[in-house]
C-alpha cells in the first residue's frame, strides 16, 4: 500500500509559477512510476505529466509541454511538478498518482494509488 499526499497549490495570476510536491510513503518509492493529473470543475480528470521510476523518461500533455516540468527525488520520496507561464485553463485540482511499474504511464486507469489533490487557481 502506498499513500501519496500533494501540496503546493494556491492562487496565482496568469503568467505566474507554482511548484507542486507529492510525498509518497508505504513502499519503496523508487519502484513506482508516477504521474500528475488534473480536474477542472465539471470536467473529467486529465493527464498532465508522467515520469518513470528512474526519472529516465518523462511525458507531457500537449497543453503543458514547454511550461511544466515533472521531476522526482527518490531519496526524499517526493515527486514535483514545476508549473510556469500558468494560464486560467490550468485551473483545477491536481492529483498525484503512483503505480509499481516500469515505463511512462499516461492513462488514468494505469494507476493504483491517488492523493486527495491540491487546488490550483490561475486568475486572469
Amino acid at each position: 500500500q502506498v499513500q501519496v499526499v500533494e501540496s503546493g497549490g494556491g492562487l496565482v495570476q496568469t503568467g505566474g509559477s507554482l511548484r507542486l510536491s507529492c510525498v509518497a510513503s508505504g513502499r519503496t518509492f523508487s519502484m513506482y512510476a508516477m504521474g500528475w493529473f488534473r480536474q477542472g470543475t465539471g470536467m473529467e480528470r486529465e493527464f498532465v505529466a508522467a515520469i518513470t521510476w528512474s526519472a529516465g523518461a518523462t511525458y507531457y500533455a500537449d497543453s503543458v509541454k514547454g511550461r511544466f516540468t515533472i521531476s522526482r527525488d527518490n531519496a526524499k520520496n517526493t515527486l514535483y511538478l514545476q508549473m510556469n507561464s500558468l494560464k486560467p485553463d490550468d485551473t483545477g485540482v491536481y492529483y498525484c498518482a503512483a503505480k509499481e511499474a516500469f515505463g511512462v504511464l499516461r492513462r488514468y486507469h494505469d494507476y493504483d494509488y491517488w492523493g486527495q489533490g491540491t487546488q490550483v487557481t490561475v486568475s486572469s
